[in-house]
């Protein structure tokens, strides 16, 4: 069975290989703050997790019918998403040194919740046969770093392309005091969760595995 991976995040990719799946990753193409904005003129502000399951399903559904390759998809396609959560406000990216520094004033020492969505679609046979999806959730605690270490970790540029400014399995681990959760959601994508949806898709879990070692 193939997993078709509807992102171009590098954490996601490595978290499905350190699980033993190789899935063949796809650009989804969607423009995620025109997404979230267009819902919002018709149904008013996204919570958290509605807005990662909202960009989570629009990117895997991008991939219906797609043909990467020269051949069409015959699997499972998933779409994820992420934001971090704190003091009522919802971040993703940074992009820019100065955002990134100013979350980590405002995080440094303190906790938020790393919200992932996931939409997995039975793609199987070049059609869709049926979809499943939900959100999870886990809380991270950082410890309390010094001006410097913000300003060495912001230099590194890791923390610029992530949700929340951080990672939890690079640069940024030594600054994470605990998750509370499934570990894996904070990367990006919940290992748990997913192969929850892929049993309730009535696809074996351990079908997916076409790594060796």
């Amino acid at each position: 069975m193939r997993l078709y991976l509807a992102s171009t995040s590098p954490a996601r990719l490595q978290t499905l290989r350190a699980a033993g799946i190789e899935p063949i990753a796809v650009p989804p193409g969607v423009d995620e703050e025109a997404a979230v904005a267009a819902h919002e003129a018709d149904h008013g502000p996204l919570a958290a997790r509605d807005m990662v399951q909202l960009l989570a399903r629009a990117k895997a559904e991008a991939l219906v019918g797609a043909e990467p390759g020269g051949e069409p998809i015959d699997g499972l396609i998933l779409g994820g998403d992420s934001a971090f959560l704190t003091s009522g406000a919802i971040h993703g990216k940074p992009h820019t040194p100065e955002v990134a520094k100013a979350r980590w004033l405002a995080q440094n020492g303190g906790h938020g919740d790393l919200w992932s969505g996931h939409w997995l679609i039975d793609h199987r046979d070049g059609r869709v046969n049926g979809a499943v999806g939900r959100p999870d959730v886990a809380t991270v605690r950082f410890a309390a770093l010094d001006e410097a270490e913000i300003d060495a970790y912001i230099a590194s540029g890791e923390p610029l392309l992530v949700a929340g400014a951080f990672t939890v399995d690079s640069l940024g681990g030594p600054f994470i005091r605990r998750v509370e959760g499934d570990p894996s959601t904070v990367v990006g994508l919940s290992l748990s969760t997913l192969r929850d949806l892929v049993r309730e898709l009535g696809v074996d879990w351990t079908s997916l595995w076409n790594r060796a070692g």
